[in-house]
């Protein structure tokens, strides 16, 4: 299983590469309008009916080329993306709420069709806005800006998760989260976290972000978290449906929602503290 992840990462990682540094931004764009509309059909896999599988799709690509297509001044769509991202702090708050106290808090949502659509719009909406903004930083002056800041933010979230596994497989005893996902454990978050301040410690060093260091930190740190957040908020809508991966379109990996998980919450929460509250 190891070495299958490791060959898909090999060939996937160049893809992101290409697409970050070499895609004009309209074709980036369209790139991560496939993506989550790729996770919206996973996520479909968490409700019950078909009827509300097509709705869920639907209305999470709708919402997303809508908001990207929206024929409003630039000013005025820069204030309703920053409402929306900010709002998803709400949404991540609430599912940390539903991570400790899962399997009671499951009777607030695990019936209701609509809380999950919300949970859905909350998660990817957001995402891609952050995606968008963060790609976008400088991009009339140096086109290459925005994607070095975004690659910065996966590989924050690839550190966290490579350090996780390796901490928890080899000194890993204490679990984070029995009841969502057995298999983490507080050394293994320890690990990831640790490994992840340290690219964040290398990279701010290179001196390419022009950002008080502090700020960096703590914008890292929190997205960092964020990150562990939508990974185990993941697992707990899979445990709670029943099934095991999002979808199988990635060898070794799952599904799209299944790598994205981590970034979904710590793009938009990195944006917020990086774009917004600075």
């Amino acid at each position: 299983m190891l070495i299958q992840r490791i060959l898909t990462a090999i060939v996937l990682i160049p893809l992101v590469i290409i697409a970050l540094f070499f895609a004009p931004l309209s074709i980036f764009s369209y790139l991560i309008i496939a993506i989550c509309a790729l996770a919206a059909w996973e996520w479909s896999n968490f409700l019950a009916e078909r009827t509300e599988k097509t709705v869920l799709l639907f209305l999470i690509v709708f919402s997303i080329v809508l908001l990207y297509f929206i024929p409003i001044e630039s000013t005025l769509k820069s204030k309703l993306f920053a409402l929306i991202i900010c709002l998803s702090v709400i949404w991540w708050l609430t599912a940390l709420l539903l991570v400790v106290g899962y399997p009671n808090s499951a009777k607030y949502w695990s019936k209701s069709p609509l809380i999950k659509l919300l949970f859905a719009f909350f998660t990817l909406v957001p995402f891609f806005i952050g995606m968008l903004e963060l790609r976008t930083i400088n991009y009339g002056v140096n086109s290459y800006t925005g994607a070095i800041w975004l690659l910065y933010v996966f590989v924050l979230v690839w550190a966290t998760d490579t350090g996780a596994y390796f901490a928890g497989r080899a000194i890993g005893k204490r679990k984070l989260a029995v009841k969502v996902s057995p298999g983490k454990t507080v050394e293994g978050f320890i690990g990831g976290v640790s490994l992840a301040i340290l690219v964040c410690v290398i990279a701010y060093l290179t001196g390419y972000f022009n950002i008080n260091f502090t700020q960096f930190l703590f914008s890292s740190l929190l997205a960092v978290l964020a990150s562990v957040l939508g990974d185990l908020t993941e697992s707990m809508f899979k445990r709670e449906a029943g099934i095991k991966d999002s979808g199988n379109l990635i060898p070794g990996h799952g599904g799209i929602l299944d790598r994205i998980d981590s970034l979904t919450a710590a793009v938009p929460v990195f944006t917020i503290l990086s774009l917004h509250l600075f």
